[in-house]
């Protein structure tokens, strides 16, 4: 390293914040940059593209607009919306001195963290979003799904700050292993229930062909969007996976882009975990964007965990995005909607399907993705909370086993390569896990090709 280039890192702060008039004052929505649009959502009925019309019966007319919208490439944001990101936005950029020295990497690696907020993560971004429009639409209330908790939360406090009913089904595997997560839920005044459960006829039907089903997001989606079209004045909000998620979560990368930009800095590889999407969008949304105009090119890397591997071993289909078929088809990497995967601690990243963006975009060859198998995430957590003082949620830990991955590879190379991931949330709920983990009673279970091709075989036939 020269002289100069001493001085320069030298200015680099430990943290890069943003100043509060510096917030993104739009989201930016990456689809006004795509040749290749994504694939319309169907009917189910009819399997033809679903109408404004048709979505207004299930989600708030304004993100049924949000969702629909593939040429406004910057949409404001409301100033209530940004009067509530003020409270935890702008969120760090953090350069991660501690675990580059551990791993005696020249790689340079930074990470934007999204947990500064009592939801624990970046989930917030959209929960509130969603809630205020919902209050504008002058709605009672809203319905969603929650698998590791975060959105759950995030919502609630959200509809807490609106003054909403919130009702959330929670994937049963982390109702049962996360019980102080649903208790801060609850706090916040929603209702919890466990999914699949007794409480809709969906609920009951998938007990009865899965006796003892640990449950997935595909199912607790299911009811609830059954709840919020069965109860006149609610509607269901997502928390993943649709654009208008991506839309809010952009909020992520615009900051992290503006922060770099500060220092003239420019990554080479940028890392997110990726479940149905929302995180992993919203980090490389800008950077995508430049790349999709020709004016930077970067490597985007995807993480997901090897027992729900839709990337990496999911076809590109249209799929229902709910296990009881109920909802939309989207046309996406599916492991199949009657897919379960075995109950592995990162909750979030349970869902069979990804972002019919991220899938367009993955399709068409401008980002790639990697599985790694849950011991070596928290092997790699681990390792990230001795050196850098943060206890990580096991989804952003994906992210950060595939960090030090690439880092070790500089260290082989010697090459000064800069390293950007995301940092979702904290794992202070998923002590459950990383007592597993601690105690070597952690396993890795990987879906045998038999176990994927029943669910894939049963795909609606889509001539699309």
């Amino acid at each position: 390293m020269s002289e100069k280039q001493i001085q320069e890192e030298s200015k680099i702060p430990y943290k890069i914040y943003l100043e509060e008039n510096e917030i993104p004052k739009q989201w930016y929505n990456v689809r006004a940059d795509m040749k290749n649009k994504p694939a319309p959502l169907l009917n189910p009925g009819t399997l033809e593209p679903m109408t404004a019309e048709e979505l207004s019966g299930v989600f708030c007319e304004e993100l049924v607009k949000q969702e629909l919208d593939e040429n406004t490439a910057y949409i404001d944001i409301p100033q209530e919306i940004q009067d509530f990101y003020k409270m935890y936005r702008p969120a760090p950029l953090v350069r991660a001195y501690c675990l580059e020295k551990k791993l005696g990497t020249p790689a340079k690696i930074y990470y934007k963290f999204e947990g500064n907020n009592t939801s624990g993560s970046h989930k917030l971004n959209s929960a509130i979003a969603q809630a205020y429009y919902a209050k504008k639409q002058g709605l009672k209330g809203v319905t969603t799904e929650t698998g590791a908790g975060q959105w759950g939360t995030a919502l609630s406090m959200a509809c807490a700050y609106f003054e909403l009913d919130c009702k959330v089904y929670m994937v049963k595997v982390s109702y049962e292993q996360k019980p102080f997560r649903r208790e801060v839920m609850r706090t916040y005044g929603a209702s919890v229930t466990p999914s699949p459960s007794e409480t809709t006829n969906v609920g009951r039907k998938i007990l009865a062909e899965h006796p003892g089903t640990t449950g997935s997001l595909g199912c607790a989606i299911s009811e609830a969007v059954e709840v919020a079209t069965s109860n006149e004045g609610y509607r269901y909000v997502l928390g993943s996976v649709l654009n208008q998620v991506l839309l809010h979560q952009s909020v992520i990368g615009l900051e992290t882009k503006a922060a770099l930009d500060k220092y003239n800095i420019t990554p080479d590889i940028i890392i997110g975990c990726a479940g149905g999407g929302s995180n992993l969008g919203g980090l490389v949304s800008p950077f995508m964007g430049e790349k999709l105009r020709g004016e930077k090119d970067y490597r985007i890397i995807a993480v997901e965990p090897a027992s729900c591997p839709s990337f990496t071993r999911g076809v590109y289909a249209y799929d229902f995005c709910d296990t009881g078929k109920i909802c939309p088809l989207a046309k996406m990497y599916t492991l199949g909607s009657g897919f379960i995967p075995s109950p592995n601690h990162a909750g979030g990243l349970r869902f069979h399907g990804m972002s019919s963006t991220l899938s367009q975009l993955y399709h068409d060859g401008y980002m790639e993705a990697v599985s790694v198998e849950q011991t070596s995430v928290f092997e790699a957590a681990t390792q990230f909370a001795r050196v850098e003082g943060i206890l990580p949620a096991p989804e952003s830990s994906h992210a950060i086993k595939v960090a030090i991955d690439e880092a070790m590879k500089c260290k082989e190379t010697g090459e000064e390569k800069t390293i950007v991931f995301g940092l979702t949330g904290t794992g202070y709920f998923d002590m459950v896990a990383y007592e597993k983990f601690n105690n070597g009673e952690m396993s890795d279970y990987i879906p045998t090709d038999e176990d994927l091709k029943a669910s894939i075989d049963a795909l609606p036939k889509v001539n699309k």
